[in-house]
């Protein structure tokens, strides 16, 4: 009994010695960090409360930006499709039968408290009616100001008073790695708000660019969750301030699948500015051909690293031009904003207006410097007038316009005609597209809408059309005259 009693003491006295060690070395300083989180997370010892997991505290960025974050629903006319000949005479006649219509819903942001939203471009895009809901329910008219296709922005209006508003941010202070809000209507959902980090800037994804490769794309890159509907919706920062204009998301579905992309505040606030007061959008234009530079361009010029962006060709006439910058010179910087790739290129010069002055930072036989450009605004290039145009001109079926320089300079053609819209007629039966290039007809150079005319006047049978498309693809059609 007392060699028992013996060993169940030293059992409890052993155990005892284990549970204070134990408690001992759990109550020290161990702190474990969560990634994510912003505070510590210190391990908590038997019989302790567990110290709350502490976040990014969004709650009050939501609740300032949902009231101004609205709900758009449009409707589209679509006409009977081409067989239906009768289609405008019955209209004529007064035919009550109504045609078809399509409707599509996004999002956009109130910016000022008279009634200005913004949303993207596409979201009001030929929409024969457009409805905005507030976030406390009611629903107005709007009217369409203006659009800018280029950016895929656009600024509506409604006749009300006093709204609240999103104020706006600095997209040049982003970081990657910094918690946004993705704020819309996804799925007609209204105030929906999700949550992301940021996860790269001045993505360029290949969707606005036009024939003439004009379309200005330096999105945010986001993992917040975007849908159908969040369309011109609105990117917060922790601040509660707009950020960006949510535009698009990388996805095979429709559906959200990883990526969200949004407009920089700093974008949309110029082209918002020049909406509001002109109703079309007034940029300045540096006038220089360039290239990304990356690990094999480099080798090939002889450059010593991959930063900044390189000056291929300068074009005549041009602000870069007057300013002394010339082709094999890297632009590095504007008005002390680095600049690492074409699409922060053309974000930085798409801010700017005709007529600004600014810094441009390059690199030149390896040394860097400073210029100054005064930037011109970019010519425009009107359809070109026809009203001389003979009877046999007009049996093809088309509008010219003078052909950009920077795009031709692109695809190497010193001249031609650029098909501006087409309809029923010679060309399009021979297969031609809206934005074929005609550079010659019959091995003849056309350089003007004239000599196009003289060679359809004076032909009898058929011709050949030679030309280039947009996208540099060569292309040789008969037509019948």
């Amino acid at each position: 009994m007392k060699r028992l009693l013996g060993m169940i003491a030293v059992a409890c006295v052993g155990g005892m010695m284990a549970l204070g060690a134990h408690s001992i070395l759990i109550k020290g300083n161990q702190t474990t960090y969560i990634p994510g989180y912003q505070l510590p997370v210190k391990l908590a010892s038997y019989g302790e409360k567990i110290a709350p997991i502490v976040g990014p505290d969004l709650t009050a960025a939501a609740e300032n930006s949902v009231h101004a974050v609205v709900h758009i629903k449009t409707v589209y006319q679509q006409k009977p499709s081409n067989y239906d000949y009768f289609y405008d005479l019955k209209d004529f006649f007064g035919d009550q039968q109504q045609a078809p219509t399509l409707q599509g819903s996004g999002s956009g942001v109130i910016v000022a408290q008279d009634g200005y939203i913004i949303t993207n471009n596409h979201v009001v895009e030929d929409a024969s009616s457009v409805k905005v809901t507030l976030d406390n329910k009611r629903t107005y008219t709007a009217k369409v100001i203006g659009t800018d296709p280029k950016t895929d922005l656009a600024l509506i209006k409604i006749d009300v008073k006093n709204l609240p508003t999103i104020p706006f941010g600095n997209s040049d202070k982003l970081r990657v790695g910094e918690w946004v809000l993705a704020v819309g209507n996804p799925f007609n959902l209204n105030s929906t708000v999700t949550a992301g980090i940021v996860s790269a800037m001045a993505r360029d994804i290949n969707i606005l660019k036009g024939a003439d490769g004009s379309g200005i794309e330096a999105f945010i890159q986001t993992d917040a969750v975007v849908n159908r509907g969040n369309s011109g919706g609105a990117l917060v920062n922790q601040q509660g301030e707009m950020v960006g204009i949510t535009s698009a998301i990388a996805s095979p579905t429709g559906y959200y699948t990883g990526y969200s992309f949004a407009i920089p505040v700093n974008l949309v606030k110029k082209v918002y500015k020049d909406l509001k007061e002109t109703g079309q959008v007034h940029r300045g234009f540096i006038g220089v051909m360039f290239n990304d530079i990356d690990g094999q361009f480099a080798e090939d010029k002889g450059l010593r690293d991959t930063q900044g962006v390189y000056v291929a060709k300068v074009l005549e006439n041009s602000a870069a031009e007057k300013a002394g910058i010339k082709s094999n010179d890297i632009i590095i910087g504007i008005e002390n904003v680095p600049v690492n790739g074409s699409s922060q290129l053309q974000e930085v010069i798409a801010t700017k207006n005709p007529g600004e002055k600014i810094k441009i930072s390059l690199i030149r036989n390896n040394k860097p410097f400073d210029l100054y450009v005064v930037l011109r605004e970019k010519e425009s290039e009107p359809e070109l007038a026809n009203s001389n145009i003979s009877e046999a001109f007009d049996q093809l079926g088309a509008s010219f316009k003078q052909v950009s320089t920077d795009l031709r300079v692109k695809l190497g053609v010193k001249y031609g005609l650029q098909i501006n819209e087409l309809k029923d007629g010679l060309l399009s039966n021979a297969g031609i597209k809206k934005g074929f290039i005609i550079t010659q007809v019959d091995k003849k150079p056309v350089r003007s809408v004239e000599e196009l005319m003289d060679f359809l006047q004076n032909k009898d049978g058929g011709i050949l059309i030679e030309g280039i498309y947009p996208n540099g693809m060569r292309a040789y059609y008969g037509v019948g005259i």
